[in-house]
């Protein structure tokens, strides 16, 4: 759980160190929110501790983040939300969301994100599609449909524009080998 919330520090700043985490705690509400969704996922003390910083938070209200999603390192939050997202959603490492972001599903299961994606404002994830990764996603997309590997797709629906450096856009990538 801490390697979570390191990864997501490092995102977010570039750097992991106690100063940088106190700095970052009380200036980004995101970041906070992201701190008590990592506690919450733990066990014993942890959780209790992220589900009472979860509700004293105020940010559930522009950031639905279930405790039942599985995210992995390094979830990076531009903006402040809202952003929306399914409990049966998947989210890789090294995702970033943007500002008006659904992850959505009508039926059984959301999308499975992979690793290294941006996903660009106001981008509708719609029911199960798989995102490939190093994939970037262009703003006010609408994805229906599955998008491959080193991809980048936009569009109402989206599709593949081309294979020309996808996930440029993701910074300070936490090196998942090092977990």
């Amino acid at each position: 759980m801490i390697d979570y919330i390191k990864s997501d520090l490092f995102r977010y700043c570039g750097k992991c160190s106690f100063l940088t985490f106190v700095c970052e705690y009380f200036r980004n509400r995101t970041f906070r929110l992201q701190v008590a969704f990592r506690l919450a996922q733990g066990k014993g003390f942890a959780k209790l501790l992220g589900l009472f910083l979860r509700t004293v938070s105020g940010m559930r209200k522009y950031i639905q983040l279930p405790l039942k999603t599985r995210v992995g390192y390094g979830l990076y939050i531009g903006h402040g939300g809202p952003v929306i997202i399914n409990q049966t959603a998947v989210i890789g490492n090294n995702v970033n969301l943007s500002q008006f972001t659904t992850i959505g599903s009508n039926h059984e299961k959301a999308a499975v994100i992979g690793d290294n994606v941006y996903i660009g404002p106001g981008v509708c994830i719609v029911e199960y599609v798989r995102i490939g990764n190093n994939v970037t996603i262009g703003a006010g997309s609408v994805v229906t449909k599955d998008i491959p590997d080193n991809a980048t797709a936009a569009g109402n629906y989206a599709k593949v524009l081309n294979y020309s450096r996808p996930g440029r856009y993701i910074k300070n990538k936490w090196p998942v080998s090092s977990r």
